[in-house]
């Protein structure tokens, strides 16, 4: 017979193995609500990938919604933790919940359940050794956002159009996965659109960036420092070829000598090979040219992120490109419906 304790340490193990297996439950319920907390994020802080993901399949439509509010979380982490240590923790967390989420145990946060569900749909579909690539990218986009969290200049041209492509285009790697379209034709297109994107993503946070970051208030409401130091993450080469100074964009904003030649010498387009053929996870069929039309058919939704991106760079070319005086526009809706409409980006 078990003594008093023995028996309340197996009641109190039972209970824990109890909680464990609730939070390994996913509902359809809990499902809604990341779903609506996703598209909330989205609206509000990436209104650009929220009219555009109207238009991905709806078979990848959760996991984009997930990868795109994911990749907001990880791009503010400079601006919204106090140290780089924070920070860290924050990125270690989103490398374990990625592990958990394969595992079938994601934790109960709303990007991390709507993410399992997605995975759990697509290997429905595919199967487990069809899903799990998606890991593969989800690592690289978490990685690159952890070597980048200092927000320091990149190195030369060549090193931000790699950021880029481990991260926008990566981003839509992952999309086109959980479609699912594996097609070295898409994945070429991806890898221009997306080193595009990272381009300009770069080039349109400078004028935030580039500003002091709101002061930390303490308990008692005082200031106990602030977040950040301004940075300015346009290439070292570029701005040394233009004669850009950092100080400079600093101090005088839009005002500062040749900023608007580094911004055009920044954002005149990546020029590549697709180099990732033949690398982990982008191993392909023989080329077929009637699946390559349907396969780009069935995935020109995720082309779309290249609308954005154009009619972003016409406005910034419009104001002489200068970042700080880029203006909003109404017509993107329609770009992206004409776009789909007539197949062309």
């Amino acid at each position: 017979m078990y003594s008093n304790r023995a028996a309340a340490h197996v009641l109190k193990r039972a209970t824990r193995g109890a909680r464990e297996i609730r939070r390994g439950i996913v509902t359809d319920a809990d499902v809604e609500q990341a779903r609506k907390y996703c598209l909330n994020q989205l609206k509000h802080g990436d209104y650009e990938a929220y009219l555009t993901r109207q238009f991905v399949p709806r078979s990848a439509r959760d996991a984009y919604d997930a990868l795109r509010t994911l990749n907001l979380e990880l791009a503010r982490l400079p601006e919204t933790v106090s140290s780089p240590t924070i920070g860290q923790f924050r990125i270690q967390f989103w490398r374990d919940t990625v592990q958990k989420i394969f595992a079938g145990n994601p934790p109960r946060e709303p990007i991390s359940i709507l993410l399992h569900s997605a995975v759990s749909s697509l290997t429905s579909r595919v199967g487990k050794s069809g899903a799990n690539s998606l890991k593969f990218w989800l690592l690289r986009l978490i990685n690159t956002r952890e070597k980048h969290m200092e927000n320091k200049p990149f190195t030369d041209l060549a090193a931000l159009e790699d950021y880029a492509e481990n991260t926008y285009a990566t981003l839509m790697y992952t999309t086109l996965g959980t479609i699912p379209l594996r097609s070295v034709h898409l994945d070429h297109l991806a890898s221009h659109i997306g080193k595009a994107c990272g381009i300009i993503a770069t080039l349109r946070g400078i004028p935030v960036l580039a500003a002091p970051s709101r002061p930390v208030q303490g308990p008692a409401g005082a200031s106990v420092g602030n977040t950040r130091n301004p940075a300015l993450l346009l290439p070292l080469d570029v701005m040394a070829e233009a004669g850009l100074k950092e100080e400079d964009v600093f101090r005088r904003g839009p005002d500062a000598e040749f900023l608007q030649d580094a911004i055009f010498k920044s954002g005149a387009g990546p020029g590549h090979d697709y180099e990732h053929e033949g690398d982990t996870d982008h191993i392909y069929s023989p080329d077929d040219p009637e699946s390559t039309s349907t396969d780009i058919r069935r995935g020109f939704g995720v082309l779309l992120e290249a609308i954005p991106a154009a009619d972003y760079l016409q406005r910034l070319e419009s104001s002489n490109f200068d970042p700080f005086k880029v203006r909003g526009t109404w017509k993107l809706p329609w770009r992206l419906w004409q776009g789909l409409r007539r197949q062309q980006i």
